[in-house]
């Protein structure tokens, strides 16, 4: 069993990013699934996109199988930044 978490980050005036993160209830660790970026404004077609995306992902491979789990929420914030970027390609 996974515990949801969602971690916001300003990036600018205009621009956000939510962090999907999941902690495993049975070993305490944190794991990065996606991250959702938004611009103002906010397109509502792109956020059902992004909670369809999430859905999928979530039940398609547990979240700590598609990537890495760390001790810290802080840890897997930073190494999902490291591997993909802090920005919307």
């Amino acid at each position: 069993m996974y515990r949801a978490v969602e971690v916001w980050a300003h990036m600018s005036e205009s621009q956000a990013v939510r962090f999907r993160c999941f902690q495993n209830l049975r070993t305490g660790m944190f794991s990065v699934q996606s991250s959702d970026f938004y611009a103002l404004p906010v397109n509502p077609e792109r956020f059902r996109q992004h909670e369809e995306q999430y859905l999928q992902l979530f039940i398609e491979s547990p979240p700590d199988k598609r990537s890495s789990a760390f001790p810290t929420l802080e840890a897997a914030i930073e190494a999902h930044i490291a591997s993909f970027g802090s920005s919307q390609s």
